[in-house]
């Protein structure tokens, strides 16, 4: 079968190491210097690591590959104990993996092992990179503000990381973008992000549309959210950021007015 998998460029992997922390699944090793995928079985797919390779070496592809099996993960993370335990159940609840989620705590009730508390604090080895974070609670003052005010109020931003479940998109205004877009307007935060949450894609480059738009569907049907605003590029392949949203409304029976926006690569709106 065809899925999301991990692939790491050689050339670029130092062996570092700084990956493996953020694989709570046991599916890296070090051998040999580098950084290796030891088994489809084990790999989720889902990123855990990227955000941990400080020499960005780590990226996901589509490829064929067997199935990841819940089962047989939970087999090697419980004998690492509780803390591994706990770190592999937040990532499966930071990515919205329900389903797989669900099987690995079946996992533990079957063999009469204690479920942590995963939801309730940060855990070490959990993606950082999923972490949900409210920006719009802490405004940053002191010495550390920044010159200009951001008007970012969600972490993560990108959709493959974004969990859909995530507390501040409940009643949110939408603002999906493509990634392009914030380089190429300059004043993208204050024209475009006061008041938004930010949800950014490439709809030409990004391997997991299928996946975007599943995800975008659970979004719209589940959190009640108020508008959508879209901001893209106008090169064609840009234009699939509104064939997806459309299509996940659509998918969710929704029907919210999209405000639509395109930029021109002279940084105008057009």
């Amino acid at each position: 079968m065809k899925r999301d998998i991990i692939k790491i460029n050689k050339e670029k992997c130092t062996g570092c190491g700084d990956c493996i922390p953020g694989c709570p699944e046991g599916a890296l090793q070090v051998i040999d210097g580098k950084a290796r995928l030891i088994s489809d079985l084990f790999c989720d797919g889902l990123g855990a690591c990227i955000g941990t390779c400080p020499q960005e070496a780590i990226e996901i592809e589509q490829r064929e590959a067997v199935p990841y099996d819940e089962v047989n993960v939970m087999e090697n993370i419980v004998k690492e104990g509780h803390n591994v335990i706990k770190a592999h159940l937040k990532h499966l609840d930071d990515h919205g993996q329900k389903d797989f989620l669900k099987q690995a705590i079946d996992f533990l009730i079957a063999k009469n092992i204690k479920i942590p508390d995963y939801e309730s604090e940060t855990v070490s080895g959990s993606c950082p990179g999923s972490m949900e974070i409210d920006l719009g609670e802490k405004p940053i003052s002191g010495r550390d503000a920044p010159m200009y005010s951001g008007e970012l109020r969600n972490w993560p931003v990108q959709l493959q990381l974004l969990n859909p479940n995530a507390p501040y998109l409940k009643n949110a205004d939408l603002l999906i973008a493509a990634d392009c877009a914030p380089f190429a307007y300059a004043n993208f935060h204050q024209r475009f992000l006061k008041d938004k949450i930010l949800i950014i894609f490439c709809p030409k480059l990004d391997k997991t549309i299928e996946q975007y738009v599943d995800k975008l569907t659970e979004i719209f049907k589940n959190q009640d959210i108020k508008s959508i605003s879209i901001v893209h590029m106008e090169v064609p392949c840009c234009s699939g950021i509104e064939v997806i949203v459309k299509k996940a409304l659509e998918k969710s029976q929704k029907n919210i007015i999209i405000k639509d926006y395109t930029i021109s690569i002279n940084g105008e709106i057009i």
